[in-house]
């Protein structure tokens, strides 16, 4: 028997999408602060400490364990729950907080928990919990991109992470292993194994640009992974905003500025 709500849903847009639930009366779905779009008259919001599953532990203390994991994984204490308090069904929705895809998650069907990285999670059922996942290996805490604490989605309801640019998901056999970009990974279920590569070469250690390490993942089990890493987006955006053009020099580059028209 499902423990979380039940919720009916909709993933709305391309580029920048948001997600709409659908809440029968009495019905809960959770959210990340910073993620609230806009939602129908009858719904009632409330801050609360934790993300208001089972798992949260009983009491002051168990509560203040609980939700204190999340700030390792960059979450607050606090999430927001939105109740249908009205008569009939009613919609709430929330959007990504950058160009990228929402992933839908059943967390029934998927049959356990599910690893993402840091800050993936956008919204959820009520139930769902929120907490973390701790690499259990040195080398994939050291050099996994995400560091040693990951986030952790355990339940029987759905929850929906949001990723960097275009999102595909990969099934793997058992003993199947794929090597990704430690940053491209966005989540994979709990019997997947994980671990980290070194890239090796000389060559490719020095002059390959690519990182030093891959993200092996051996199957069985399902993984989703993204075409843009925020970080990447980011480091991208502030080298240009210096002036630094990768693939002119220093001639081309100041020329290429005053075409653009920044001719500081």
């Amino acid at each position: 028997m499902a423990t979380a709500h039940e919720i009916d849903y909709r993933i709305v847009g391309e580029e920048m999408q948001y997600v709409e639930i659908e809440l029968d009366p009495n019905e809960t779905a959770i959210a990340e602060a910073g993620s609230f779009m806009l939602m129908d008259e009858g719904i009632q919001m409330e801050t609360i400490f934790g993300d208001g599953s089972a798992n949260q532990g009983t009491g002051v203390l168990g509560k203040l364990f609980s939700a204190g994991k999340r700030l390792l994984t960059g979450e607050s204490l606090f999430m927001t729950a939105y109740t249908n308090i009205g008569q009939g069904k009613k919609m709430v929705s929330f959007a990504s907080p950058y160009p990228g895809k929402i992933i839908p998650l059943d967390l029934m069907r998927l049959g356990g928990p599910v690893v993402c990285q840091k800050d993936a999670f956008l919204c959820a059922a009520k139930g769902v919990s929120v907490g973390i996942a701790l690499q259990r290996k040195l080398g994939t805490g050291l050099f996994g991109g995400e560091g040693f604490i990951m986030q952790k989605l355990e339940g029987d309801g759905m929850a929906f992470v949001h990723a960097g640019g275009h999102v595909f998901e990969r099934e793997l056999k058992p003993g199947e292993v794929v090597k990704i970009d430690t940053g491209c990974v966005v989540a994979y279920t709990h019997q997947v194994d994980f671990d980290i590569q070194f890239v090796g070469g000389i060559k490719n250690t020095i002059f390959g640009g690519e990182g030093l390490f891959f993200a092996t993942l051996r199957g069985p089990g399902k993984v989703w992974i993204q075409s843009l890493p925020v970080s990447r987006l980011a480091s991208r955006i502030l080298s240009y905003g210096r002036g630094a053009r990768k693939e002119e020099g220093s001639l081309l580059g100041g020329l290429g500025n005053l075409l653009d028209g920044d001719g500081r």
